[in-house]
């Protein structure tokens, strides 16, 4: 985490005081590091709803205790969800949604709503530890979204501030690969030179408020646009030639931590060489079209089975080697009901029975095959 003396302070209740300006630079600079920024984590999971079938909230808070996943990611504030993880010691970032950000970006009082009605209200039981404002946002061809998504993060972080949490909820916003112009070799990294111009002041905040940088990674899409050149053991963690980044005089034998350090390389460019990087999204397909190379069970359990061994071991990347790597694993569940080729709809590490869809290394829990299903069973 970054924290310079350039502190980002909303504008209003300040006053005239010298004395209130300096308790408020103080209270931001040397305030005590919450839990949401412990290192102790590494492992979490993306609870995605896009579906029919699911099981209750409830439920689905019994199956993540019983296969210890304690940090998930939402896309959005649902009640239900939240109320269901009261007291349940999981730390979960939610998510402002994207047709939401023109509205919170206009004035302060829209985002002081919206936390106090999907964040306070839940707030000390349901260990809400982040908001990610937008998704994707700068890496898609909406340019009006782009526009709005500092503003709505200032108001959401303003909100925040003046309810007195900005040092337990954190404000970030997910970004997908397209923001950069190139990420091989890793060190070649640069943001593209459209999206820059938006990037550069949206990392300024965050860098003054200590966010990290949160991008979806997916090596599986990556092999899947080009398995003529990539190696299919290098996407999934198994034993390969790897590749050289002959500036960085680095090797790398999976594309995973290459594409995380291909992140810290554009940073580095832009400035912010000490932010973290952290993974919002990462996984692998099960089932896909034709047309989608690698879209298999025997790959997805290889490649997430292989992260976590690699987050357990709580360790950084080649190029930033102190920083630890986290990651949050696309998807619980399959979304029977998402658009797009068959692959989107077949990311769950689980079934809608709570039984494991493949086997990555949780214990204690029921296999696919295995009646009955571990959400009777634990009830």
């Amino acid at each position: 985490m970054e924290c310079t003396s350039s502190v980002y302070l909303p504008t209003f209740h300040m006053g005239s005081s010298i004395f209130l300006w300096l308790f408020l630079i103080f209270s931001v600079i040397f305030s005590p590091v919450s839990a949401k920024h412990s290192v102790t984590w590494t492992y979490g999971v993306n609870y995605g709803r896009i579906a029919d079938n699911l099981p209750q909230p409830e439920s689905v808070v019994t199956l993540l205790k019983a296969a210890k996943i304690n940090h998930i990611r939402i896309y959005d504030a649902d009640h239900g969800v939240l109320q269901a993880l009261k007291g349940s010691g999981i730390e979960i970032i939610i998510g402002l949604p994207n047709e939401y950000l023109k509205e919170i970006s206009i004035g302060e009082d829209r985002a002081m709503n919206w936390v106090q009605e999907n964040v306070q209200a839940f707030l000390p039981d349901t260990r809400i530890r982040g908001i990610a404002v937008g998704n994707e946002i700068l890496g898609g061809t909406t340019i009006e979204l782009w526009e709005v998504l500092l503003p709505a993060a200032k108001n959401v972080y303003s909100a925040l501030y003046r309810l007195g949490l900005q040092h337990t909820v954190e404000v970030s916003s997910p970004h997908s690969e397209a923001v950069f112009a190139n990420s091989f070799p890793p060190s070649a990294c640069i943001f593209r030179p459209d999206v820059a111009p938006f990037m550069k002041p949206l990392l300024e905040f965050f860098s003054q408020i200590g966010s990290p940088f949160y991008i979806n990674a997916y090596p599986f899409l990556a092999y899947k646009n080009d398995p003529q050149h990539i190696d299919i053991n290098y996407a999934l963690f198994k034993d390969n030639r790897g590749i050289y980044d002959a500036k960085t005089k680095l090797h790398y034998d999976n594309m995973f931590e290459a594409q995380v350090d291909a992140a810290y390389a554009a940073l580095d460019k832009a400035g912010f060489s000490k932010m973290q990087v952290i993974v919002s999204e990462t996984g692998w397909a099960s089932r896909g079209d034709p047309d989608e190379a690698g879209a298999n069970v025997k790959n997805a359990r290889t490649y997430n089975r292989n992260l976590r061994k690699l987050l357990a071991k709580k360790k950084g990347t080649p190029f930033r080697p102190k920083m630890v790597i986290k990651a949050y694993v696309f998807a619980l569940f399959n979304e029977n009901l998402k658009p797009g080729p068959t692959s989107e709809r077949n990311f769950g590490l689980f079934k809608p029975d709570g039984s494991i869809a493949y086997d990555v290394g949780f214990t204690g829990l029921v296999p696919s095959a295995a009646p009955p299903s571990i959400l009777v069973s634990f009830k």
